[in-house]
């Protein structure tokens, strides 16, 4: 799957928040100063092609329509993120955050009890 520019990102998270839409309902939703309509227009087309939205036609317009889910992206985006700036290391990524990024302890007590309810989860789910 394709990673999406910055103004790509920009449009489909409207979609997706929306679920569909013409180019002037994906306009309303874009902060102060807005792109311009055509501009918005271009980008829902390369969209289209990426194979990241659809359209139903009315005549000459069209509704457009996320065929990737916010969902299924953040995770192939999340993997390849994962892949390639910490070797496929989810270690390595708590690592680097945990000492980079000045992690506090209550964040990281949360993160160590989001892991042991995940762990019993995944035993519970195995005993079954």
């Amino acid at each position: 799957m394709n990673e999406l520019t910055k103004a790509e990102e920009q449009v489909m998270q409207i979609l997706w928040k929306i679920e569909k839409g013409f180019v002037k309902d994906v306009m309303t939703h874009f902060d102060e100063p807005k792109p311009a309509y055509n501009t918005v227009s271009t980008i829902i087309r390369i969209l289209e092609k990426k194979g990241f939205v659809g359209h139903k036609a009315y005549g000459k317009t069209h509704e457009y329509f996320p065929l990737i889910s916010k969902k299924e992206y953040t995770k192939n985006f999340f993997k390849g993120f994962l892949n390639r700036y910490f070797n496929n290391s989810f270690r390595q990524l708590v690592s680097f955050f945990s000492n980079e990024e000045e992690m506090s302890i209550e964040e990281m007590e949360k993160i160590m009890k989001m892991m042991e309810d995940e762990i019993k989860s995944k035993k519970e789910k195995e005993n079954d």
